[in-house]
């Protein structure tokens, strides 16, 4: 069931997988709309990281199917997921802190122009400075200036900069593993925002967290995993927190 108006650009059609004795997914389905943010919760063991990780291409289900935009996917990689335009930001964020902002929104992506007689490329660091201004901008983003090391940002900073670098590299389908872990108040205001934003630019978002207040938030839709099978799958205003936490503990 969904909540928005947009376009399904995401199924998970009945996703099993095992880990030897260990049934981590059983038959789980899920759908995700442009401009949707979907609330994944549950225990630890309920199976979320396992699902992310097939969405993701990181493993492969036993059986199921995955359709993005209309068209059926057998993931090989996270790169192949990638290019399909599903991105995951865990929570290591994959940011090189050395490295300022710029560089590492356009890492194995630099752009060249022509140098000594045409035959030399240099890296046309204004022109890669310029587009993630714009692209920060046009995001709503603000963030200290492109040439600011990550090692000097704050833990939200870099978390925005993570998500920004997937919107801005095509990514219309992005998968967030609890982005706020360990964030003060402050900087987790900073994701949370970013989130809420991300509607207005047509972005998919599946968001993973421990706090239920969080969840209520930012999503649109929340669906809760226990015990590797989906338990429930509605709208935030459908459901209250108590409720929630007993689906999650099965007391439900």
């Amino acid at each position: 069931m969904s909540t928005t108006n947009g376009a399904r650009i995401l199924e998970a059609r009945n996703i099993s997988k095992s880990f030897e004795a260990v049934r981590a997914l059983r038959d789980v389905s899920l759908e995700l709309h442009a401009g949707e943010v979907i609330g994944l919760v549950g225990d630890n063991g309920a199976g979320k990281s396992t699902l992310v990780k097939i969405l993701s291409g990181t493993i492969r289900p036993d059986s199921g199917q995955l359709v993005v935009d209309g068209a059926e996917r057998n993931f090989d990689s996270a790169n192949h997921a990638r290019k399909a335009g599903i991105e995951t930001v865990f929570q290591d964020l994959s940011l090189i802190y050395s490295l300022d902002i710029t560089q590492n929104v356009f890492l194995n992506r630099e752009l060249f122009r022509p140098g000594f007689l045409g035959k030399l490329l240099w890296t046309d660091n204004r022109r890669m400075r310029n587009e993630v201004v714009a692209g920060f901008s046009k995001l709503g983003l603000t963030l200290p200036q492109p040439e600011t090391k990550v090692a000097a940002l704050s833990g939200g900073q870099r978390q925005a900069v993570a998500i920004a670098r997937a919107v801005q590299w095509g990514s219309h389908i992005v998968l967030l593993d609890e982005p706020n872990a360990a964030l003060g108040v402050k900087q987790t205001e900073i994701v949370l925002s970013f989130i809420e934003r991300l509607k207005q630019h047509q972005v998919g978002v599946i968001f993973i967290s421990h706090n239920m207040e969080y969840v209520f938030r930012v999503s649109d839709r929340i669906i809760v995993l226990r015990l590797g099978r989906k338990v429930f799958d509605g709208a935030k205003t459908e459901v209250t927190q108590r409720e929630l936490v007993s689906h999650i503990t099965g007391a439900r």
